[in-house]
């Protein structure tokens, strides 16, 4: 049987993204969990054309709530087409029937590895059911990721999970319940993953992403883990919480074992927006020594910051631009609060009555407004929201940061730091901000390739030279 897995995307900036950094692992860890009689391929429509004409028996959709109109579409033509469509991801997992409403054939609710060989021996025999619900499992012998089937287009191709789940329940994110408790895999199955080594550029072979939501919340095991990967001599990044500051001995084994850069969640600087976030484990007055403390071992800081919170004003949200950089981050991501379902803010503002049940699921993407804040209104949100973009990836406010950070940074560090600044910034110059999902292409009119770049890949590759290069004398 024929397998085609796509991996769904909407455009979410107003000219496409010009750079590709990383891919999700759900396309590749899914091919690898394909039973090896069926022919598999993985198309990530970010990078990739979607194939109407193709020859796949079934047709997998992977997506996120924001991106459910597009693999709608696409359900859609496939069902017309005759293909069997199987939809997972954490969408489907909690709008099981509306996807099966909206030419999804079955759904895989949950956790797909326990479900996902008999799904495809039900489609083989033709007796596919609508639903499979997966239950969560031990991590143990997980496949390496099918990284032959990436696109070439992706700079960082080597994506790993370690573990899976956070101890944390923050209000605003479905972890918790998309991936109960919280579980890690054998060691020696990471580092056999960390050393796949079957890419063409020098440095997808030195860069390993971990996929993880909280890679360091155990401690005996992420330090176990990092004394293993000295040897490796990789470099890594990874997500983790603010706590890890605290731990001088797990920096010390980050930075012996090759970590350049770590993204924290600090979501506010308010701390009526922490409480909130029901994010406890941040506290205001530590941030600078925790930013301070990576530095020290030459780990850049990628930091979160949600705009929305009851607290929000709109000058609370700009003024974030300036104190992210008085703090010390070398790289912002600066997101809009989404309500998903099964979340606590989902219940919170349903409960209320604030959710614009009128917008449709493109306003759920991390860059666009889909309830009722508390102090403006929805559109004055996305006003504020779109300053701090602006002005956190200014050209003023990006050499500031480099120019203050990169000196004490490690060289993989500055790279990073280089890279993803130049990412925003170019598209700060170029007007390239996030797009307003009011101003969307119907989902019904979005052409087969919704993520198509706007620079030939060529070109990246030339960029990451020269940034190398300039990382190197810093």
């Amino acid at each position: 049987m024929n397998l085609d897995i796509i991996v769904v995307y909407m455009q979410r900036y107003k000219h496409g993204h010009e750079y590709n950094f990383v891919p999700p692992i759900t396309g590749i860890h899914l091919a690898a969990l394909t039973p090896a009689r069926h022919r598999v391929r993985v198309i990530h429509q970010q990078v990739e054309r979607v194939d109407f004409e193709t020859d796949a028996d079934v047709i997998a959709l992977a997506f996120f709530s924001g991106f459910a109109p597009e693999a709608y579409r696409l359900a859609r033509e496939f069902q017309r087409r005759g293909k069997k469509v199987i939809a997972g991801g954490p969408h489907v997992s909690f709008w099981a029937d509306e996807a099966l409403a909206n030419g999804c054939d079955a759904v895989v609710i949950g956790e797909a590895e326990s479900v996902w060989a008999q799904a495809l021996d039900d489609a083989e025999r033709g007796q596919l059911q609508s639903k499979y619900f997966g239950t969560p499992t031990t991590l143990e012998n997980l496949p390496t990721p099918r990284y032959d089937l990436l696109s070439s287009r992706f700079f960082a191709p080597r994506v790993v999970q370690a573990t899976r789940g956070c101890p944390f329940s923050c209000s605003f994110c479905s972890v918790p319940a998309l991936n109960p408790g919280f579980r890690a895999r054998p060691i020696a199955d990471v580092l056999r993953d960390i050393q796949y080594d079957n890419f063409k550029h020098w440095w997808q072979r030195k860069v390993a992403w971990f996929w993880d939501d909280n890679l360091t919340a155990k401690r005996a095991y992420i330090k176990e883990l990092l004394r293993a990967m000295i040897p490796l001599n990789k470099w890594w990044l990874t997500q983790a919480s603010m706590d890890i500051a605290r731990d001088s001995e797990l920096l010390d084994l980050m930075q012996k074992s090759g970590c350049i850069g770590v993204f924290f969640g600090i979501e506010s600087f308010a701390s009526a927006s922490l409480k909130d976030a029901n994010k406890r484990q941040n506290k205001i007055a530590e941030y600078k020594n925790a930013i301070e403390q990576m530095h020290a071992r030459g780990i850049a800081v990628m930091a979160g910051f949600i705009a929305g919170f009851d607290g929000d004003t709109r000058n609370s949200i700009v003024a974030m631009a300036h104190q992210l950089n008085a703090i010390g981050v070398d790289v912002p991501f600066l997101s809009v609060l989404t309500p998903y379902k099964a979340t606590p803010l989902y219940d919170q503002l349903d409960a209320q009555n604030r959710l614009l049940r009128e917008r449709g699921w493109q306003f759920y993407n991390g860059y666009n407004v889909a309830f009722q804040p508390n102090h403006m209104s929805a559109n004055e949100l996305l006003d504020a929201h779109r300053e701090l973009w602006d002005t956190a990836f200014s050209p003023a406010q990006i050499a500031q940061r480099i120019a203050r950070n990169a000196p004490r940074l490690n060289i993989g560090a500055r790279f990073l730091s280089l890279a993803m600044n130049g990412f925003y910034g170019v598209k700060a110059l170029r007007g390239n901000a996030p797009l307003d999902a009011r101003q969307m292409i119907a989902p019904t009119r979005i052409g087969p390739f919704v993520g198509q770049t706007t620079r030939p890949s060529g070109e990246f590759m030339q960029f990451v030279g020269t940034a190398m290069r300039v990382a190197a004398s810093l």
